[in-house]
């Protein structure tokens, strides 16, 4: 008989695109994940997906099983969360989705002092808003605001953040800086190509749109290395060479410790505004204005260094 596990497994690599990113959504880990699609593809007979170097891609029969399956794996998990609600009614949970680099530094350091049970999930935007309309999350920390007309979800502002460039400690920036008080923008730009440059799958959209808003064009070339997120980054530049375009708070402490510099804000802030998504059919809303007060202290202590 089938294991259900599996199919958790195969709707996550689906969804994400890579083993890697399939187990951090799964909390489970990489060889884990390899072992449970090979005993898939083994039961089923066939081929789900054609491994690259980068990429995970489905192939027909992968694509027609996860058609398939989709509708009955996403009742299954609304049937999990209605349950774990219903069974624990003496100490209340509360479900979160939001990035992972946002949860490691506002939401982590917190967990000892909270008094409520907490399930904490990683992914794209889309995706956790998604689950936030399916019930199952509570709150989303996201940038992206969706109108969707008879929704239970409403978005509240609570923060900017602002797309910077930084440069490990160890990178000459010279010229770059010379460039920025000449306010040459074409050999800024010209310089600015001659680095190594790091970004994050899940970064592109910033990377794109401050070098769109700032130099009138789409950026002609590629970063050197894209890595799962912008800690590993910023771990990457950490008294090392390199350029990035980052969100602020994220790499305050790091400016601070001098082990990265803050090279440019650009000429233009290319910033979003960040949303508490939550639903207004919340049942608990003192945990919820828990995790928002924890949120909205620590925004405010960060742009305030």
């Amino acid at each position: 008989m089938v294991n259900l596990e599996w199919y958790r497994t195969f709707k996550e690599i689906y969804e994400n695109g890579t083993l890697t990113k399939a187990s951090i959504a799964l909390y489970a880990s990489q060889p884990g994940v390899s072992v449970h699609l090979n005993a898939l593809e083994a039961y089923v007979g066939k081929k789900l997906f054609e491994r690259t170097s980068r990429k995970m891609i489905p192939t027909e029969d992968g694509k027609f099983l996860y058609e398939y399956i989709i509708d009955s794996l996403k009742k299954l998990e609304i049937a999990e969360q209605h349950f774990k609600k219903t069974t624990q009614e003496k100490n209340p949970s509360l479900n979160i989705g939001m990035c992972s680099e946002m949860f490691q530094l506002i939401i982590e350091p917190e967990i000892p002092k909270l008094d409520f049970d907490l399930v904490a999930r990683f992914g794209a935007h889309t995706d956790l808003i998604k689950d936030l309309n399916n019930g199952i999350l509570d709150l989303v920390i996201t940038p992206k605001k969706q109108n969707e007309k008879k929704s239970l979800v409403e978005y509240i502002p609570f923060s900017k953040e602002r797309i910077v460039l930084i440069a490990g400690n160890k990178t000459d920036t010279t010229k770059i800086q010379e460039h920025l008080k000449s306010k040459d923008l074409s050999k800024l730009e010209e310089e600015l190509l001659q680095n190594v440059w790091y970004s994050s799958s899940n970064e592109m959209e910033h990377f794109r749109r401050f070098w769109f808003e700032n130099f009138n064009k789409k950026p002609a070339f590629k970063p050197n290395y894209i890595l799962p997120n912008i800690t590993s980054i910023i771990r990457c530049l950490n008294n090392g060479n390199g350029l990035a375009l980052v969100p602020d708070f994220l790499c305050q402490e790091q400016i601070l410790r001098k082990e990265i510099n803050l090279v440019w804000e650009g000429k233009v802030k290319t910033e979003n505004t960040l949303y508490f998504a939550s639903r207004t059919d919340l049942k608990y809303k003192k945990e919820l204005d828990t995790i928002k007060d924890i949120f909205t202290s620590k925004m405010k202590l960060t742009s305030a260094k």
